[in-house]
């Protein structure tokens, strides 16, 4: 019975090719639009948690002053020391490596080409922790570093700006007031979270940037890498009750410094992400319930229009369940139409504008397998009232309809 229903709403759909596309045509959309968004959220927080992660393996950063963002009041709050960072390598367990890290704005100049850039002075730990990797040169030394010694690792972009194809490795260029020899150049990162370019920097030891720049012994964050399997929140208590003790806090005043968790960052923008996809998926979903009130629409209209059709059918010996089975199979036929149409076109759209948003493809069966599954139940919820309606009629009255 159930297969001479479909082969019946096939033929039915058939004769109407016109009406039946513009009846899904909502549907398409819906399933369309909803799988896009998912889609493409689930690649933009693929990007986002890669970002963040390229900042460094269970990263800890910690600053002077306790808000963090564009009004942050680290400049009221003591900078950090070189001994600070001697004093956490030396007394906290579960970690890696510590980086001292102290930066300041300054154009570089190489020949005829300059380019305004951040100069990052640190320790040579600061490339295992910060996650960077050498694309050509070498990294400087601990003998550089103690001695203050001109040399630099350089990004990406500032090779491409000072020196295009040219090789960057021996020259020297000019940081501010003083030169210095490249001496190495890092692998590309791409851009960061917040959208800052991470390549657009110049590494030099700690010790010259203090001498040549800033004039100054202060440090304006600590870079902290815990060890795999070790807890980051123990680690991060341990490193607050360090500071406290060495920053001499008395024991009901705040804290002056803010110790940041990347991994905490992670989950916060990855679970924002999340949300906004799942808005946007809900926004989109809307058209499916439009879809299902065309789709009920025009088997309403079929019911009228086939009325004598149906009389006969109940005249001579069908059942009304039959008759209810054949206009809700038309519905649900039409409905997962409109499904296949719509996984089909969202795949499409999900691959272009990937492309065109720099995020990856992620093809995700649950949620095509749950928009196919959620269109056949609108067709199933709306194609019901008509359904009933046609198999309620009465055979006699169905007869003398014209």
């Amino acid at each position: 019975m159930f297969l001479s229903s479909l082969l019946l709403a096939l033929r039915a759909i058939r004769r109407n090719l016109l009406r039946s596309f513009l009846t899904i045509l909502g549907i398409v959309i819906g399933v369309g639009a909803v799988i896009t968004m998912v889609t493409l959220g689930n690649g933009a927080t693929r990007v986002v948690a890669d970002q963040i992660g390229s900042l460094g393996s269970n990263l800890i950063i910690i600053r002077p002053g306790q808000q963090l963002g564009p009004m942050r009041d680290g400049s009221a709050a003591p900078r950090f020391k070189m001994a600070d960072a001697e004093a956490i390598a030396g007394q906290i367990g579960g970690i890696k490596g510590v980086a001292p890290v102290a930066t300041r704005s300054s154009t570089v100049v190489y020949g005829a080409n300059n380019w305004a850039t951040s100069i990052t002075g640190s320790t040579e730990s600061y490339f295992a922790v910060a996650n960077w990797r050498l694309a050509d040169g070498r990294l400087f030394t601990e003998g550089e570093q103690r001695a203050g010694k001109s040399v630099c690792v350089i990004g990406e972009t500032i090779r491409k700006q000072l020196f295009g194809r040219e090789s960057a490795l021996g020259n020297q260029m000019r940081v501010g007031n003083f030169s210095c020899e490249i001496i190495g150049v890092l692998a590309s990162k791409g851009q960061s979270a917040m959208g800052s370019d991470q390549d657009d920097m110049t590494v030099i030891p700690l010790r010259t940037l203090q001498r040549r720049l800033t004039g100054t012994q202060d440090v304006n964050s600590l870079m902290v890498s815990a060890q795999d399997g070790a807890s980051t929140d123990q680690v991060m208590a341990d490193l607050r009750l360090l500071l406290r003790e060495r920053r001499k806090l008395a024991e009901n005043a705040d804290d002056n410094f803010s110790i940041l968790d990347t991994r905490q960052i992670a989950e916060t923008m990855t679970g924002t992400t999340k949300v906004m996809t799942g808005l946007l998926g809900a926004v989109a979903a809307v058209s499916l319930l439009v879809g299902g009130i065309g789709i009920m629409n025009i088997m309403l209209v079929s019911v009228t229009e086939r009325t004598r059709e149906i009389g006969i059918r109940l005249a001579i010996g069908a059942l009304e369940r039959e008759v209810l089975l054949q206009f809700l199979v038309e519905a649900v036929a039409l409905s997962s139409l409109g499904g296949l149409v719509g996984i089909a076109l969202a795949a499409l759209a999900s691959l272009g504008l990937a492309q065109v948003m720099q995020v990856p493809f992620l093809f995700d069966p649950s949620i095509n397998l749950l928009s196919f599954g959620f269109s056949a139940a609108i067709g199933i919820v709306f194609g019901y009232f008509p359904a009933r309606r046609a198999a309620r009629l009465d055979p006699i009255e169905a007869l003398r309809h014209e």
